[in-house]
Parts: structure tokens; sequence; C-alpha cells
């Protein structure tokens, strides 16, 4: 499935720039960053589950916000992007 990851994690103390390393390291982990906190993944559903939980586990309930949001694909067709392209196409063979 393809995952659209954004969040917004409170920086004002050192327990939440410590929170937003790691939950920038877990999506880091999971795929690939598009903007600084805006993430597209490719996930099954054990893997979705597993980020899921390990987001719970990282997230401060009532100072940080984390949206997941499923979506159709990250293919052309259904992804408009303006200005400079970032991503990757995770039909294609990755070359490295």
């Amino acid at each position: 499935m393809h995952v659209l990851v954004t969040y917004d994690i409170s920086t004002e103390t050192k327990a939440g720039q410590k929170r937003l390393r790691r939950v920038a390291q877990l999506c880091v982990s999971r795929g690939q960053r598009v903007q600084k906190s805006v993430f597209e993944c490719q996930l099954d559903e054990l893997q979705y589950v597993e980020f899921i939980r390990s987001l719970r586990d990282l997230v401060h309930p009532t100072e940080d916000n984390v949206r997941v949001y499923r979506v159709r694909d990250f293919t052309h067709k259904h992804v408009l992007s303006l200005g400079k392209e970032v991503g990757i196409d995770f039909d294609e063979p990755l070359i490295l």
C-alpha cells in the first residue's frame, strides 16, 4: 500500500527535539522524504501495522501531530507536483 506521512512535532523542549529526530529517522527507514516533514512510503500490511505502532510509541499525544494517509499510488496521474520534482517511482527498478 502507498502511504503519505506528515508530521508536526513540538520542538520547544529537548525532549521534543529528540522526538522529532526519532520520528524522522523512523520515516526515513520506511520511505522517501519528499518535503521536510512529509514522506512517501510503500508498505505491506505488516510493515504498516509495525510502523504505526512505532509512531504511537514516539509521538507525544498532546504536543505532536502525525497524519498518515493511505493513497492510491504515487504515479504522475495521481500526484500533482509543482516546482522541483522529488521522489522515486516505486514501480520502477531502483538502481544505486
